[in-house]
């Protein structure tokens, strides 16, 4: 049961701050471009390949605070289904070039970003 309410209580917080990605970058870019699924999804990214850096350096959490975190928050917070929506919303407008950069930036930053985060615990703790 604890692991359920974990999850749970991880997802509430992935979503929260997922809103608030949402409506931080409407007001500062406006609804033509999914800036904000490419955010979270990179910044997810960013935060797993860290924790994951952390969980090899330190071992790994609990199963509960795992399941807070990765499952729970990051499931939350990061989405491929709105990415798989947005862009194929982008190819159907004609947006081609947005398409094109949306999907390869996404994909590529996204790992870059994981990578980085990996690397930033490598570098903090040889």
């Amino acid at each position: 049961m604890l692991m359920w309410l974990s999850v749970a209580a991880g997802g509430a917080v992935g979503a929260v701050l997922r809103y608030g990605v949402n409506i931080a970058s409407t007001a500062l870019w406006g609804l033509n471009f999914p800036i904000a699924t490419m955010i979270v999804n990179i910044l997810g990214s960013f935060i797993l390949g860290t924790l994951a850096g952390v969980f090899a350096h330190y071992g790994q959490p609990s199963h509960e605070m795992r399941g807070f975190i990765v499952t729970g928050m990051l499931g939350a917070f990061t989405t491929f289904s709105t990415f798989s929506l947005d862009s194929i919303t982008l190819f159907e407008r004609g947006a081609y070039s947005a398409f094109a950069f949306y999907l390869i930036g996404s994909v590529t930053f996204g790992l870059i970003a994981f990578l980085c985060g990996q690397h930033l615990i490598k570098v903090i703790h040889p």
